[in-house]
């Protein structure tokens, strides 16, 4: 039977996971639950916060049931979740005051045009590190504030909670006792100036959102509060919440990259470079973010990050829209036979493009049809548009921080795939180290919780984190260039 054990809670976008991990960083049970996604108009997502605590009642019981141990038995628990979804709840009765607002939500677009147009742009960017944009908290909290009837003069007097998921989950995990937040999510909300370190009163001001509703922000590995006997969950009271990261940051905080210059990329349904830089705050000046992530303690340092709206999603849609392909796994099958892709490109901007372009306007395309095209070139190039949004990111990384990168750590479904995996290295000319646990994510919220509660130390993860691959560059200087340069033009007609 193991000893002191981590729970990690993960609650993503589709769905909640909850992991056991025994005292030697070995994961002995998990479990998942998809939860609804509603989708009111075209452009918005919205989520139900009562249903996401379903899901995750539900996991944290089945993660239990299955590890075999006693509840008694969990040290402490580390939350990692979905950022910028935003939930707004009333502080007595625990009820949300309407659905969440997703991060992936467009409503909120006519308010950033607005402050754009109103020269607020630099502000925001010069004390948040972040664009005007629909993705992050604060534009969806206004809309909250003037949509829902009565939620504003609520607010003012605080009878509000604002939070996002991590807040949500902390909130329903102590009985109500426990209003927080880490630094990594609240430096996703347009309303904390991570110069600071605190909720910025003139952002708060143009955003007109009042204090009152916002939670204490904590580092990302410390006690947010202790469980209050749920018999939904089947958690005793007393277990302390002791960390708590955004997932970029916690799959960043998984890989083990501590140090200035050390970097991760997830490929998910998009891709999420996220560069630490430490100490210093890098003002990008090419489309990247500036944000707040954790050191091996859970001390808040500086990191950039790229974000790329649609990468693992081109894949569901060749599944789900064009129907060629039944499984995400078919898809090294089908095109390992191929020398190239014949010419073809496919830029996924379904959505948009992210970094380091942030173009709303731009939509996906696939060109470059020839008649000797097949769908196993578009499957192919389908599957080399996840290395190419990635090399975007990855050359402004470098020129940002003025330094070649050596070394590209991978996690996330996609990576998976070894003929991706191979040609990423190629294509960035650079190592890419794929470790044996790919769900880094909640790795790195069981690892500092265990690190703040004193059950290892950073040293101890060090033993904990296995490689599986490192994949080498072996493509050459002229076919890099020339499957780049091909790239490029695809993503300006992109753009047309």
């Amino acid at each position: 039977m193991p000893g002191r054990c981590i729970l990690a809670i993960d609650q993503g976008t589709t769905g909640s996971r909850a992991f056991v991990f025994d005292s030697s960083g070995k994961v002995i049970s998990s479990a998942y639950q998809e939860f609804r996604q509603y989708y009111p108009k075209p452009g918005w997502v919205a989520h139900d916060a009562d249903e996401i605590w379903a899901s995750c009642v539900k996991v944290i019981r089945d993660a239990l049931r299955k590890s075999r141990i006693r509840p008694e038995q969990i040290s402490a628990i580390g939350i990692t979740n979905q950022r910028e979804t935003t939930v707004m709840w009333d502080r007595k009765s625990g009820k949300p005051a309407a659905k969440a607002i997703v991060w992936q939500c467009r409503r909120t677009a006519a308010i950033c045009h607005k402050l754009k147009a109103l020269s607020y742009s630099e502000v925001f960017r010069r004390k948040t590190g972040l664009v005007l944009d629909p993705y992050f908290s604060g534009t969806k909290v206004r809309w909250l504030l003037d949509n829902v009837k009565g939620l504003r003069a609520k607010a003012q007097k605080g009878e509000v909670c604002f939070g996002t998921i991590d807040s949500w989950l902390i909130w329903k995990l102590t009985g109500g006792s426990s209003h927080a937040t880490d630094m990594t999510n609240a430096s996703r909300t347009l309303m904390f100036n991570i110069r600071t370190k605190q909720w910025d009163k003139e952002l708060l001001k143009i955003l007109k959102v009042p204090s009152a509703i916002l939670p204490k922000v904590q580092n990302s590995g410390s006690v947010f509060g202790k469980t209050f006997a749920d018999h939904a969950t089947g958690l005793p009271s007393g277990i302390p919440i002791s960390a708590v990261l955004g997932d970029q940051q916690a799959a960043l905080y998984g890989q083990g990259c501590f140090s200035a210059g050390s970097m991760k990329n997830t490929y998910g349904t998009g891709c999420f470079l996220v560069l630490n830089t430490d100490k210093k705050f890098v003002a990008s000046k090419k489309g990247l973010l500036t944000t707040l992530a954790a050191d091996a303690s859970g001390k808040p340092v500086y990191a950039l990050e790229g974000a790329v709206f649609i990468a693992g999603a081109v894949i569901q849609w060749l599944r789900d829209e064009l129907k060629v392909i039944k499984s995400s796994s078919e898809t090294e099958v089908l095109i390992k036979d191929l020398k190239d892709t014949n010419g073809v490109y496919f830029v996924p901007a379904f959505t948009g493009l992210g970094a380091p372009y942030w173009d709303s306007e731009a939509r996906g395309i696939i060109c470059g049809l020839t008649r000797g095209a097949n769908v196993k070139h578009i499957v192919r190039a389908a599957v080399e548009s996840m290395a190419y949004q990635t090399k975007d990111v990855v050359d402004v990384m470098s020129q940002e921080i003025r330094k070649p990168i050596r070394e590209l750590n991978v996690d996330g479904g996609a990576c998976r795939n070894d003929f991706l995996m191979q040609f990423q290295a190629g294509l960035l000319n650079v190592r890419v180290v794929r470790p044996r646990m790919i769900d880094t994510t909640v790795t790195g919220a069981a690892h500092l919780a265990g690190v703040t509660a004193g059950l290892w130390t950073p040293n101890d993860l060090n033993r904990f984190r296995k490689r599986d691959r490192v994949f080498s560059p072996k493509m050459s200087e002229e076919q890099r260039d020339n499957l780049y340069q091909g790239w490029t033009e695809a993503v300006k007609r992109a753009r047309t």
